[in-house]
Parts: C-alpha cells; structure tokens; sequence
C-alpha cells in the first residue's frame, strides 16, 4: 500500500516522507499505516530500498494564527481564495537499513540516492519477515548498530518495538535470540537513566 512520497532528505541514510492526504489519492493511509517503527519499501529503478518509520512531525501552518476574525476559515477560504490547498499534513522520518533485489534481502547502508517524490509503500508482516532472514533462513538484524547511531533518543525504544513486531511474525524458534536482544537493550535504556 502506497503511504507517502519521499519529500527530503537529513543525510544519506535519513529520509523524510510526506504522508499521502484526500488530495493525493482517493484511498488516504491510516494512522495504523504509519505508526512508529513501521517497515517501509522505497522502490526505485527495480531495486526496494527498505527502512522504517522512526519518528513524525505534524505539519500546521494555521496553528499560532489567532489574529481578530471576520469569518470562519471555511467560509474565507471559499470568497478570497477558491485554490486554497489544505497545508497540514504529516511528515515521517525514515530511517534507511538496507535494500531488496534479485530475491536477496541486504542489510546495509544502500549505496543509491532516492529521488524525491519516490513512493513510500508499507512493508506487510510477510515482507518484514523475509527482510529479517539471510541466504540460510537465519534470523539477521545486523541493522542494529545502525540504528543506535542515527536514531537518536528513539534508537532503543525503536529497536524494542521492531522486537515487539518480529516475535509476532517470526516463529518460534527464533524468540530466544530476539529476547536475548531485548534484555541488553532494556538494561542499557535502565543504566543510561542512572
């Protein structure tokens, strides 16, 4: 399902997505459809560069605008200006952990550079899951360290959320390892409040 459109770029490995509105499209994303630490697949030139929703921003021109009032906006909107566009929207940031091509998933930091106004599509729980498995069918996140660098703050409640979502697609021979995980992360986000 097509989400977003790519807008800008922070760095080489940080996107930042526009969240499709009523006017781009008739069937507008859901909140569900962006959340935080969603999969998303960028493609481009037959390759799918993957990352994941790690942060948003709300867009709202009008907020502060709190001058006398004649009218209501609808109604000036309508007399004065009858091209008005809606300008809130929602901005999400991407964070890019590898690329799909050929069948073979890669983790690691894509060498392309995506142009603007590329589509963002949400990534289901199948294209999550095979994103995570290597050449042999093993569990890989070797996106981790990458993760912690240029997320920020977000880096470890991010990760635990990803946790969160693979023990629920991944089966159950892979929890111990991905649990192995969650605990280092929790104990580290408790040492760093110290």
């Amino acid at each position: 399902m097509n989400i977003g459109k790519i807008v800008k770029s922070n760095s080489h490995v940080d996107y930042a997505g526009q969240v499709l509105n009523k006017l781009d499209t008739g069937q507008t994303p859901q909140p569900d459809d962006y959340m935080f630490a969603q999969f998303v697949a960028i493609p481009n030139n037959g390759i799918e560069t993957i990352g994941v929703i790690y942060n948003s921003l709300l867009i709202n021109p009008e907020f502060g605008n709190y001058g006398p009032r004649l009218t209501n906006p609808s109604e000036t909107n309508a007399v004065f200006s009858p091209d008005y566009i809606n300008e809130q929207g929602v901005l999400i940031g991407i964070l890019l952990l590898g690329w799909r091509s050929g069948g073979q998933n890669h983790q690691r930091i894509p060498r392309v550079v995506l142009p603007a106004d590329s589509s963002i599509e949400k990534m289901s729980n199948e294209e999550m899951h095979a994103f995570h498995r290597d050449q042999n069918g093993q569990i890989q996140m070797h996106y981790v360290p990458h993760v912690i660098t240029h997320a920020g703050q977000l880096a470890r409640q991010l990760l635990l959320t990803i946790i969160e979502q693979l023990i629920n697609v991944l089966p159950e021979e892979d929890h111990a390892r991905l649990r192995v995980l969650e605990r280092t992360l929790v104990w580290q986000q408790t040492i760093d409040q110290f």
